[in-house]
């Protein structure tokens, strides 16, 4: 085996898939492309009205395939390389090599490239050529585009989508400037090895899209545009990661969840770009009639975004950004539904108003809010960044969610508790339900953090609102000792995916650890087999939480049934059915690494762990959890844990410490000196914060 076979994170095949919706993709937050896919999308780019909204084709220039005249005898292989973001065809003949390289640049993000290399195996001088059929056309089923003047020497287009998301609003602009695509490619007799690269430049404006192409044609002459997006990978890599050490199969579904995810993600660094948010078939798909539109909705907040604050909250930032952005939509909905506050959409595109092409989710699906309000609070726990909430917006958003719950819910005099009635739970099975147990904790958790927070920032709130969150019904059956999905829940029916299970993970609902177990009896055995995939991995989390190695593996194996070959695209069901590329699907599985084998759970005043490491595991590397600023590396193995602060934040009031909850043992982190211990839970916890909490409880 040669080294790129070796590494898990490359992905290599001699044949495609014979469905090509499962073909790799390329993207970098602001462009994306299905490989060998005649269309690219832009973030934030649709076309269409109200629910016929949806990610607006633009047409591919990347999309290319090279034939060699006269030869057959061919040697092909494909490779999707997860380190560098590229993809390569890599074709040999006797004699010659041609490689063909596709990637969306990094940290340039209006740039996608298509490189072409010609080489010599043999020292033979024969002229080598090889023909190349591109599928571009210069028009678009959303977009009027036109074409304008050629800019050096590339071909520019330009135009805006044909219809608005909301009536009046302003078209969207798309402009591009590309190198034309070559009939054929010659290898000259006196050449061993040459290469061609095919730019491409998108933007929003006539000035922008040229400036990019500019800067893209000067890395070329400096030999630095491949190069340059190599590097930014590596970095995020090297910022980030998650390892099994022993279990290949694990490896490579883990790399390739972490890609797909940064890919559909904008660079670290600030963009010129508004970024609209996370859709469950990523960047690159998402067109009309097709995952789900390029939508952004719950999935975003409770699937993917967990995975993405403890490495990146910066990142999360940005998807809370895009909350703060639509607030004024997402009122207008409350007010336009007869309730105060803020009511998000079902699902979102640009303009924030719902764009759900049936109203029965819109109306009913109002978990949304609540899935919104506790990624505010896990971002507060998780960073204590207050001026976030103070002035940028954060503090509008969890008060406007808390006041929509508190004109939502319904006195019911006779259990003397508020009812939340007409709802559909995540159970989507299910349309017209009264206290569906998820939507209850997470409207009670609404209010609570807006009272919570409120008092970080000396505002006052209603005091109704606590009361309201103390009185809210969550459903709970004492002689069978389990959570009832909603008021008269059936034993025994079917549900369509993870739903009550979420109350124990991600929400830390209270419960003693038989009731958390019967949830997962219970329900694992009435949950649909045809569901999407992000099921089974909360699944796997509950029982990890209760120690049950065997019955974890056994749900996390089902996950592999959504993973297509061979470049590691999630499918929503197992049969290939429903959304690709499934990130939703993916931020579950992930999960399942980063809160499942390690315990870890986000609370007010510290990070909790209670690792354990099946097995067929035997170790476990995370790299890159950014808690509290501080960047933390773990490594878990079947009887230790070992914890290195990587680089700490700097700020006296964020040095960390470990506390071991069984034996009571304490260590402070220093930089670069590992800390090691028996496999056991405990906390990491700012010393300040843990202080101040202590003080504010004695008083």
């Amino acid at each position: 085996m040669s080294d790129c076979e070796d590494d898990p994170a490359v992905f290599s095949s001699n044949t495609l898939p014979s469905d090509l919706r499962f073909m790799a993709t390329v993207a970098n937050g602001y462009l994306g492309t299905r490989v060998y896919g005649d269309i690219m999308h832009i973030n934030g780019v649709y076309n269409g009205e109200n629910s016929d909204s949806c990610r607006a084709d633009v047409p591919s220039t990347v999309n290319a395939r090279l034939t060699i005249p006269g030869e057959s005898a061919l040697k092909e292989t494909y490779t999707l390389n997860t380190r560098t973001g590229v993809f390569c065809c890599i074709t040999e003949t006797q004699d010659f090599k041609v490689i063909q390289q596709i990637f969306a640049h990094r940290t340039k993000v209006h740039l996608m490239v298509l490189t072409i290399t010609l080489e010599r195996l043999t020292i033979s001088k024969e002229q080598f050529t090889v023909q190349i059929k591109s599928s571009f056309v210069p028009h678009s089923q959303n977009i009027d585009f036109v074409t304008g003047p050629d800019f050096m020497g590339a071909m520019y287009i330009y135009g805006q989508t044909l219809t608005p998301e909301v009536k009046g609003a302003a078209r969207q602009s798309v402009h591009m400037i590309s190198m034309p695509l070559s009939e054929s490619l010659t290898l000259l007799p006196k050449e061993q090895r040459n290469s061609w690269v095919f730019l491409t430049s998108v933007a929003d404006t006539a000035d922008q899209a040229k400036g990019c192409f500019v800067e893209g044609q000067t890395l070329v002459q400096l030999n630095q545009l491949y190069s340059s997006h190599v590097a930014a990978w590596a970095a995020l890599w090297k910022q980030s990661s998650i390892n099994i050490r022993g279990c290949r199969r694990l490896n490579q579904a883990l790399y390739g969840c972490l890609y797909y995810l940064f890919s559909a993600l904008p660079p670290l660094k600030p963009t010129d770009f508004q970024y609209i948010g996370l859709s469950p078939g990523g960047l690159s798909n998402g067109g009309n009639g097709e995952d789900y539109h390029g939508h952004v909705f719950w999935d975003q907040e409770t699937w993917m975004y967990p995975n993405v604050l403890v490495f990146y909250p910066e990142l999360a930032r940005t998807l809370l950004k895009n909350r703060i952005r639509t607030l004024p939509a997402a009122k207008c909905i409350a007010g336009q539904q007869g309730y105060m506050g803020a009511k998000y959409p079902w699902e979102s595109a640009v303009s924030g108003f719902e764009v759900c092409n049936e109203d029965v989710y819109g109306l009913k699906e109002i978990h949304i809010n609540g899935d919104i309000s506790f990624a505010f609070q896990q971002y507060f726990y998780f960073t204590q960044d207050l001026e976030f909430f103070q002035k940028d917006g954060g503090w509008d958003v969890v008060s406007s969610i808390a006041e929509f719950w508190s004109s939502r819910v319904t006195w019911n005099p006779s259990e003397e508790c508020y009812d939340i009635i007409g709802v559909m739970p995540p159970d989507e099975y299910q349309s017209d339900v009264t206290n569906s147990a998820y939507t209850a904790v997470v409207a009670k958790y609404s209010l609570q953090f807006a009272t919570e927070l409120a008092s970080h920032l000396k505002v006052t709130v209603p005091s109704e609102w606590m009361k309201i969150a103390e009185k809210i019904k969550v459903p709970f059956d004492p002689v069978k000792q389990y959570h009832p999905e909603f008021d008269g829940y059936k034993s025994g029916d079917v549900v369509k995916q993870a739903d009550v299970v979420l109350l124990g993970y991600p929400l830390t609902y209270p419960m003693s650890s038989q009731v958390r177990k019967n949830d997962l009896v219970i329900y694992e055995a009435v949950t649909d087999h045809d569901g999407p995939a992000m099921t089974w991995s909360m699944f796997a989390i509950g029982w990890l939480e209760l120690k049950n190695v065997s019955q974890a593996q056994q749900q996390l194996s089902k996950c592999h049934s959504n993973i297509q070959e061979p470049f590691k695209v999630w499918s929503e069901n197992a049969d290939g059915s429903g959304a690709v590329n499934f990130l939703t699907g993916m931020g579950g599985f992930l999960q399942t690494m980063l809160f499942g084998y390690t315990g870890f759970r986000i609370m007010k005043n510290y990070l909790h762990f209670d690792p354990i490491i099946p097995d067929d595991v035997g170790e476990l590397w995370i790299t890159g959890i950014n808690y509290l600023g501080n960047k933390l590396q773990f490594k878990f193995s079947t009887e230790k844990v070992t914890i290195v602060l990587i680089r700490p934040c700097g700020l006296q009031q964020s040095a960390l410490e470990v506390v071991l909850s069984d034996s009571g043992k304490s260590f402070v982190l220093n930089e670069g000196q590992p800390v090691s211990f028996l496999l056991e839970r405990g906390t990491i916890q700012s010393k300040c914060l843990a202080a101040a909490s202590e003080l504010s409880t004695k008083l």
